[in-house]
């Protein structure tokens, strides 16, 4: 992929999501673009660093490792972010908390007490956001709605982790319409808990395929990587 066509994607990804920000009546500021770096080189993420991104997802640990080690040699003037938003196994959490500012898929106590310990470790306050589980596929990890408000209340006492939101990825659908009513669920999952207390000011939902809907729908987070790399090096049904 030539920069022009990279820059012209990102221009593109930016324009559509201004106008379902207006269409919602939102600011387009309020609504982060991750993009999702999935088997993307260092080079074309430099050049998208030229190209003004500065928050970059990665689904696993250890092909994100020395991405992230390298990047941040190689570009010191540029304050990156780096967000995992991929599973995470309890094994993977010591160096996902090395190498991430905000780990987007903390799906049970077990696996948010072990980023604490190795927060803790390191004297770090890392930023999470809870992955709910809203559909019945096996594929899919998450909390379930019975049990978020207890596993909000019981992770918000952890010392060393910071909650700052909730995140789901729902069924894929040719019709990104489809999508909406796990949007909209997930806004009323993160209002409800609001009420009780807890401060939850991000939502991390959409992607390529559905992330107008998701905007629509309350999301301040939007990961995005075939709409702006192009379609990975390798088939793969899990959409980004």
């Amino acid at each position: 992929m030539t920069d022009t066509q990279l820059i012209e994607n990102i221009s593109r990804i930016y324009r559509r999501i201004s106008e379902a920000a207006v269409r919602a009546g939102r600011k387009a500021e309020d609504i982060k673009l991750i993009a999702v770096t999935k088997t993307v080189g260092l080079q074309q993420i430099q050049e998208a660093v030229g190209a003004g991104l500065r928050i970059f997802g990665e689904s696993k640990v250890q092909e994100a490792r020395e991405k992230i080690q390298d990047s941040r040699c190689k570009m010191q003037d540029a304050v990156i972010q780096w967000h995992l938003i991929g599973h995470l196994q309890k094994n993977k959490a010591k160096t996902a908390v090395e190498l991430f500012d905000i780990i987007h898929s903390v799906d049970s106590l077990d696996l948010a007490e072990a980023i604490g310990r190795h927060a803790e470790k390191i004297g770090k306050i890392q930023k999470i956001l809870l992955q709910v589980k809203l559909s019945d596929e096996i594929s899919k990890y998450g909390i379930l709605n019975d049990n978020l408000s207890e596993s909000i209340k019981e992770i918000s006492e952890m010392e060393n982790l910071s909650i700052k939101g909730l995140m789901a990825i729902p069924p894929f659908f040719e019709n990104p319409e489809n999508a909406r009513p796990y949007f909209s669920e997930l806004r009323t999952l993160r209002d409800t808990a609001e009420t009780m207390g807890f401060n939850l000011p991000e939502l991390s939902m959409g992607m390529t395929d559905d992330f107008e809907v998701a905007i629509e729908e309350g999301a301040t987070m939007v990961r995005i990587g075939t709409a702006i790399f192009g379609k990975r090096k390798y088939c793969h049904k899990e959409a980004q």
